[in-house]
């Protein structure tokens, strides 16, 4: 055991949350079999969709229909592959997957296994917007952009930005240093999860020191800001709701 006995810097508030690695308790959930299941984000804390964190072990696997439910798997380490369509995809770290609503899909590890990052929300239609369809591609195939103009801070968006999705997913890399330009305050959702390096995170009017594992949850209009510390980049991955009527 490490650390100070009985503390963590998990915090669960109203509007926001902030969980991290030390406290998570795997869950068994349907359709997945030699797999660790931590449920990270969830409607039961006042959350509109949910973020998953699966582990696949040696042989392990996860299968089923995504129903209503649309899916966005990002591969955080490890090998395996996705069906979909009939249609089997390799995957590595780096790969993502978006699976639609009423899709049958079977997801496996190779080797030693994967860890998968997943978002899971209901799909909203759009009249005239058309089926989002699956899609698979890499991070390395989507180029950073600068964020507001700030080469220091790149943005990668990874789902097409349509009237045919309702929500989207990307990745931020800050150098270090680098900010978010001002505190944001907006209607849309989020759930991320910190893929490498260290900074701060205001939530509210809290400030928290984050590191590659955290994981947060930001209810609408949470006023959130963020700057990279260290002496390496840091990155995140985060889902956000779009392209809906508010009402």
């Amino acid at each position: 055991m490490t650390g100070l006995f009985g503390a963590t810097r998990t915090v669960i508030k109203g509007r926001y949350g902030l969980i991290t690695p030390d406290g998570h308790v795997a869950s068994n959930l349907p359709g997945w079999e030699n797999a660790v299941c931590i449920v990270q984000i969830s409607p039961a804390m006042g959350a509109k969709f949910c973020q998953l964190f699966i582990t696949l072990n040696k042989d392990g696997q996860g299968r089923g229909n995504t129903g209503e439910n649309q899916y966005f798997i990002y591969v955080v380490e490890g090998n395996g592959s996705i069906l979909v369509d009939d249609k089997k995809h390799r995957l590595e770290a780096g790969n993502y997957a978006y699976i639609p609503p009423g899709k049958d899909i079977h997801v496996q590890g190779a080797g030693e296994g994967a860890k998968l990052l997943i978002f899971q929300k209901p799909y909203q239609a759009h009249a005239g917007a058309g089926k989002p369809q699956p899609i698979i591609g890499h991070e390395r195939e989507v180029k950073g952009q600068p964020f507001l103009g700030n080469e220091d801070a790149r943005l990668q968006v990874l789902l097409y930005d349509t009237l045919a999705f309702d929500m989207a997913v990307n990745i931020f890399t800050y150098q270090p240093g680098a900010t978010l330009p001002f505190v944001e305050t907006h209607i849309m959702e989020h759930g991320l999860l910190m893929l490498k390096g260290q900074g701060v995170y205001r939530l509210e009017g809290d400030y928290h020191p984050v590191q590659a594992g955290d994981v947060i949850w930001m209810a609408p209009y949470c006023p959130q800001w963020f700057v990279a510390m260290g002496k390496t980049p840091a990155s995140y991955i985060y889902y956000k709701d779009v392209n809906r009527d508010p009402i």
